[in-house]
């Protein structure tokens, strides 16, 4: 197994106005109105102490970044089961935390067993070669997206994976927009190079080649979205 490389943490945005001093039941009952103010000062809060947690139980930087954005995904997006009757927000979080750390450790599992099992089916069921296409492509994906930079990586899992526009990204890693835009394009840029050159990644700089999508053009042959 490849040791994961440190990732940089990302600084939070400066928070605005009087959002800096919300308590935390108004800050529970906006963001349970869904109010995307109080989704950045609930991300600047407590994103630390979420990457803590996830970091101490899986032992590796870049899934607990990973782990971390999922939380704030998911709470997100499960606001609405939030009650402050049940507990503090901070509480919540960490039980959200708990649950995404056992779906990544599960993942572990399951991505050796689907290597396994592509192997296996590539050597006795090779007449199927439609279906375990359809299982490589998914994993040339995967492959593809380990090597990106972190920031481009990220980007793009969010867009692919979990349907963020490009603002809502800017929201939940607190990078300013036009930052994200430029790694979306950069990230599937040097894709879409890896995609046509057989794998080999792009390993030159980051300019723009002739005929090259636009941010928000094709994605990857996988039907993931690119972000919007």
């Amino acid at each position: 197994m490849i040791a994961s490389q440190p990732v940089a943490e990302s600084r939070p945005a400066p928070l605005p106005g009087r959002a800096a001093g919300w308590d935390e039941e108004e800050l529970a009952t906006g963001f349970v109105a869904g109010d995307e103010a109080c989704l950045t000062v609930v991300h600047h809060r407590w994103a630390a102490l979420v990457n803590c947690v996830a970091r101490r139980s899986l032992g590796d930087a870049r899934e607990a970044e990973d782990v971390t954005q999922q939380v704030f995904i998911a709470a997100w997006r499960g606001r609405a089961g939030y009650s402050p009757s049940r507990g503090t927000l901070a509480g919540w979080l960490i039980g959200i935390t708990r649950r995404k750390v056992a779906d990544a450790l599960s993942a572990r599992t399951r991505r050796a067993a689907l290597v396994d099992a592509a192997g296996a089916a590539l050597a006795v069921r090779t007449e199927e070669s439609s279906s375990l296409d359809g299982v490589l492509d998914q994993l040339l994906v995967e492959h593809e997206l380990a090597r990106l930079p972190s920031p481009q990586r990220k980007v793009l899992r969010l867009a692919f994976y979990d349907d963020l526009t490009q603002p809502q990204i800017a929201v939940v890693t607190g990078w300013p927009l036009g930052t994200v835009k430029s790694h979306a394009r950069r990230g599937l840029l040097r894709l879409r190079h890896a995609f046509e050159n057989g794998g080999e990644a792009d390993t030159g700089g980051p300019g723009r080649s002739a005929g090259s999508p636009p941010v928000g053009g094709q994605a990857p042959s996988n039907g993931a979205r690119p972000a919007r």
